[in-house]
């Protein structure tokens, strides 16, 4: 942390409804180019990705076969095509650039924080293929041209990072990283809590216990006033 004889004073959160803080106008949108998505044949094409469906629904299938199941019962007979459509989906951030979602800045001159609360939050696993669900809470203080971006770009962008295989610590450094590259502000602070599904229901089998994770930069990592105030926003949210 800092010398408090140097930090920056506390920011004021202005909060809104449905726990969105520092909601400002927007003016002056800019965009940089979008890259053209893939659209082969012989693959179902997700949102900015691509997944071979052939292929999951072969592997889908011998997994049915190798469990002792009948994959032509009538329970199980769409089963592999349905997983392979499901993939598409959860896994269809992969393929996306998530940056991609941040390039709509407007100018709106300000210089406090910004804060999206209770982001909804889905994704899978890498160790055991198994969903962890929870929310993200989403923090930052515009940079010194006070420019800010859409607050459905902050959960877009959570989703475009949680939409593939996952670990928690991992997702949520990504998302500070991609706020702190992309728009270059004075801070960013990002919340993480999930229930993994690989500790409820199989293992330790401890269903109800949530993991947090955080990521700080900038002012919310040297600040410590700064900081206190946007967790105090988070927990509020959550009593």
């Amino acid at each position: 942390m800092g010398d408090p004889a140097h930090q920056a004073p506390p920011c004021c959160c202005r909060q809104g409804a449905g726990g969105r803080a520092g909601v400002v106008g927007e003016a002056q949108g800019r965009r940089r180019p979008e890259a053209p998505g893939d659209t082969s044949p012989g693959h179902v094409v997700s949102e900015g990705g691509v997944v071979d469906e052939l292929r999951i629904e072969r592997a889908v299938r011998e997994i049915l076969e190798a469990i002792g199941e009948d994959p032509d019962r009538d329970g199980l007979k769409e089963t592999p095509k349905r997983v392979a459509r499901m993939y598409g989906e959860v896994v269809g951030g992969l393929h996306e650039e998530p940056d991609h979602h941040l390039q709509v800045t407007f100018d709106a001159h300000h210089d406090e924080m910004v804060m999206v609360r209770d982001i909804p939050l889905y994704s899978l696993c890498e160790h055991h293929l198994v969903p962890f669900i929870g929310r993200a809470h989403v923090a930052y203080i515009p940079g010194k041209d006070g420019r800010i971006t859409g607050l459905s770009k902050l959960a877009r962008l959570v989703d475009a990072y949680a939409r593939r295989l996952q670990v928690q610590e991992r997702l949520t450094a990504q998302v500070a990283d991609e706020i702190e590259r992309t728009l270059e502000p004075r801070g960013v602070l990002v919340v993480l809590e999930a229930e993994h599904l690989c500790m409820s229901m199989r293992g330790v089998r401890k269903p109800g216990s949530s993991t947090v994770t955080s990521a700080m930069r900038g002012l919310f990592r040297e600040n410590v006033a700064t900081r206190n105030e946007a967790l105090q926003f988070i927990h509020r949210g959550t009593r």
